[in-house]
C-alpha cells in the first residue's frame, strides 16, 4: 500500500492542475503576434521579390559576377620558309589578395617560387589595403602548380601568353620584342603590333569571396587570335651572316657591324644582322645600345663604295665611255687648300681602272667634268639619303646635299663618298641597280603577293658595264681581292671612310665597308658589310669588310643552290702605273670539280648547324 504522505501529495497536485485555467485573451495575444510576424515576413519577401528584385540582382552580381577578359593568342612571326621567329606560349601568372593572404605564409611561398622573401614581405606590407598584387608572372604551368598546391588562402593564378624568340639574338633587331603584357616594344613587333595582337574575348563568371571562379555564365565575345607575319628573311642565311659578322667584330674589336643581303630581283631582304645584339628572351640584361638596328638606324659615309655611282653617272650622261682614259697623275690635286690624294700615282686609267684602283683623283675629275646636277640626280634616283619603304621604327633618313650647295670641293668629296650619310640598308638597296639591269628595287621585309616598285635609274648597258668593272675589284690588282668566292664570279667596291669627331674627321677612326653583287654572270644578290671602328693594323674595307662579304656570299650562293659559273671567263682589266692596256679575258687555272662542290655544300650546312 502507498504511504499516506505520498498519496496526499498526489491528490494536492491534481487538484491544483484542475483549478488552473489559461486566460483566452493571453492565448489570442500570443497567437496574434505570431500571425502578424508571419504576415510581415511574407510581405517583406513579396516586396523584395516583386519590387526590389532588379536592384537586389544587380547588387548580387556586383559582388559575385565578374566580367573577365579572355586573352588572345598573338600571331606568329615566321621566315620565308615557315621557320618560327616569334611564337606565343600559354603560361600562368600568380597573384594574391593581400587582404586575405596570411603574411606568415610569405616565407613558404617565396621558397617555392625561388624569389626573395624579404622583397615579397615588403610588397605585401605596401599593398596590404589592396585586393590584387602580382607575385610572379609568366611561369611555366608546372612551376605555378607547385605554388598552387600549397593551398594558401588568397593565392590565385591566371592564364596568359608569353612571347618566345627561337632564334634569339640572331633575329632580335628585325623581329624586336614585346613587353610583359604582350605589347610590341621594338622592331616588327612594334611596327605590326595591331596586326599581330588580335582581339581579346569577354566572359561573365561567378566568383566567391576569395576570388575563385564558381561558374561561367556566358561568353560575350570570343577571343580572336592575331594574324601571322611572314618575313622575307631566310633563317639559314640569317644565321650564316650573323656568325660571320660576330666573328669579325670580335676579331677586330670593332665598335659595331652590320650586314644586309638582298635579292635584287624582288627586293627581298634575305638577311639583316647587327652586332652587338641582345637576347629578347632575357630582359634582365637588356642594354639600349645593343638594341639598335644599326643597319637601319645608324648612318655612315659610304666612302669609296659611292665611286661606282660617280662612274655610272658619267656613263649614263654620255660624258665618258667605258674605255675613256683619265690622267690621274701625279696622284694628288689641291682644291681650296684641301689636298685630295690617291694611294699612289696610278697615271692614266680607264674607267675600269678607276674603279679597280679606287682612284679619288679619277672620280673627282669625272665629277667636275659632268657637274653636280648629273651626279646628284643619279644618287637621288638611287634613293640614297631617303628612308626606305619598310616603315621600320626609328629608321634613319640619311642626308644627301642639294647640288646648289656643292662647291668644287664639296662635289669632289661627294664623288668619293664623303659629305652624305646613308644607312647600310640604303646602300644595299642602291646597289640593286647594278645587279638588276639599272633598276633600283625597293627593299621589303614582309612577304606578300604585291611586287615592290622598281625604278629604272640607268640604262641596262651602263649597269652591265658597271658590273664588269666591279668584278675587277675582286680580281688580282683590285682593292677587294679578299671578297673573292671560289667558283663564282663576284664583284663589288671597297670603302674606307674616316669617322667624324667633335674636331672633324678623325685620323685614327675608320668605317670599313664593302658593297657587292653576285654572281656577275647572272646578277641576283647584293650584300653590304659595314664594320665600324676596327682596331689594329687592318682597317681598310678591303682588309676587314671584304673577307666577310666573301664568306657570307659563298655560303649564301651554295645554300640557295646557285649553280657555279661554268665558263670561268672572268673579264679583268690590267692597268700598269702609266699606260692603259685594253681589257682582256683569262681563265682560272683550277675549276671546281663536282666533288669539291659537294664538299663545299656540306661544309656550309655544317656551319649553319654549329651556330
Amino acid at each position: 500500500m502507498a504511504k499516506p504522505g505520498i498519496k496526499k501529495a498526489v491528490t494536492t497536485a491534481n487538484t491544483a492542475l484542475t483549478d488552473y485555467r489559461i486566460p483566452v485573451w493571453r492565448f489570442a495575444l500570443v497567437l496574434g503576434f505570431f500571425v502578424l510576424l508571419v504576415v510581415i515576413v511574407a510581405g517583406r519577401m513579396g516586396h523584395l521579390h516583386l519590387v526590389k528584385q532588379s536592384f537586389l540582382v544587380a547588387q548580387g552580381e556586383q559582388r559575385m559576377v565578374r566580367e573577365e577578359s579572355i586573352p588572345a593568342l598573338r600571331g606568329d612571326i615566321k621566315d620565308r620558309n615557315g621557320e618560327p621567329l616569334a611564337v606565343s606560349s600559354p603560361v600562368k601568372s600568380l597573384w594574391l589578395n593581400p587582404k586575405v593572404f596570411d603574411a606568415a605564409n610569405a616565407t613558404t611561398l617565396a621558397a617555392t617560387l625561388g624569389i626573395s622573401q624579404k622583397r615579397l614581405s615588403r610588397r605585401l606590407n605596401r599593398n596590404r589595403h589592396q585586393g590584387f598584387m602580382y607575385v610572379k608572372r609568366h611561369l611555366p604551368p608546372e612551376e605555378a602548380d607547385k605554388a598552387l598546391d600549397l593551398k594558401l588562402s588568397g593565392l590565385y593564378s591566371e592564364t596568359e601568353y608569353r612571347r618566345f624568340y627561337p632564334a634569339s639574338e640572331v633575329t632580335a633587331h628585325v623581329v624586336g620584342m614585346t613587353n610583359i603584357d604582350g605589347k610590341g616594344q621594338e622592331g616588327l613587333e612594334l611596327a605590326y603590333d595591331e596586326w599581330l595582337q588580335g582581339s581579346p574575348g569577354q566572359q561573365r563568371v561567378v566568383k566567391d569571396l576569395r576570388g575563385n571562379v564558381i561558374k561561367q555564365l556566358n561568353v560575350s565575345a570570343i577571343a580572336e587570335s592575331g594574324s601571322d607575319l611572314t618575313l622575307t628573311l631566310d633563317l639559314r642565311l640569317q644565321y650564316l651572316a650573323y656568325r660571320e659578322l660576330k666573328a669579325v667584330v670580335h676579331a677586330h674589336k670593332a665598335n659595331w657591324g652590320s650586314a644586309v643581303l638582298m635579292d635584287a630581283r624582288n627586293g627581298d631582304i634575305l638577311a639583316l644582322v647587327n652586332r652587338p645584339s641582345y637576347n629578347p628572351n632575357n630582359r634582365s640584361t637588356l642594354n639600349a645600345k645593343e638594341m639598335r638596328n644599326r643597319a637601319l638606324t645608324d648612318m655612315i659615309e659610304p666612302g669609296s663604295t659611292l665611286k661606282a655611282f660617280t662612274v655610272a653617272a658619267s656613263l649614263k650622261e654620255g660624258k665618258h665611255q667605258a674605255d675613256s682614259v683619265v690622267n690621274t697623275s701625279p696622284g694628288f690635286m689641291r682644291i681650296r687648300q684641301k689636298t685630295i690624294r690617291d694611294h699612289r700615282d696610278y697615271g692614266r686609267l680607264d674607267l675600269t681602272g678607276i674603279i679597280r684602283k679606287s682612284s679619288n683623283i679619277g672620280v673627282t675629275k669625272l665629277a667636275h667634268e659632268m657637274g653636280a646636277d648629273y651626279l646628284w640626280n643619279l644618287l637621288h634616283s638611287a634613293k640614297l639619303g631617303q628612308a626606305t619603304a619598310l616603315g621600320f621604327p626609328g629608321e634613319a633618313v640619311g642626308y644627301l646635299p642639294y647640288p646648289q650647295k656643292l662647291d668644287k670641293l664639296g662635289l669632289a668629296t661627294l664623288s668619293y663618298g664623303y659629305g652624305l650619310s646613308v644607312t647600310p640598308l640604303q646602300l644595299a638597296q642602291a646597289y640593286t641597280a647594278f645587279a638588276n639591269s639599272g633598276c633600283v628595287q625597293e627593299a621589303r621585309l614582309i612577304m606578300n603577293d604585291t611586287q615592290t616598285r622598281c625604278e629604272q635609274i640607268m640604262p641596262a648597258s651602263v649597269a652591265h658595264d658597271m658590273s664588269k668593272m666591279l668584278e675587277t675589284v675582286t680580281q688580282k690588282g683590285g682593292t677587294g681581292t679578299r671578297a673573292k668566292v671560289e667558283g663564282y664570279r663576284v664583284g663589288g667596291k671597297t670603302g674606307t671612310s674616316h669617322k667624324v669627331g667633335k674636331d672633324g674627321y678623325q685620323d685614327s677612326e675608320y668605317t670599313a665597308i664593302f658593297a657587292g653583287i653576285a654572281p656577275i654572270s647572272d646578277p641576283r644578290f647584293v650584300l653590304v658589310v659595314v664594320i665600324d671602328q676596327p682596331q689594329g693594323q687592318e682597317y681598310y674595307g678591303g682588309e676587314v669588310a671584304a673577307p666577310v662579304f666573301g664568306r657570307i656570299m659563298e655560303e649564301a650562293l651554295r645554300t640557295l643552290k646557285i649553280d657555279p659559273d661554268q665558263s670561268q671567263d672572268f673579264h679583268v682589266a690590267e692597268v700598269n702605273n702609266s699606260d692603259f692596256v685594253a681589257p682582256h679575258s683569262r681563265s682560272l687555272s683550277s675549276p671546281l670539280t663536282q666533288a669539291n662542290r659537294v664538299n663545299k655544300m656540306n661544309k656550309a650546312n655544317n656551319r649553319v648547324t654549329q651556330l
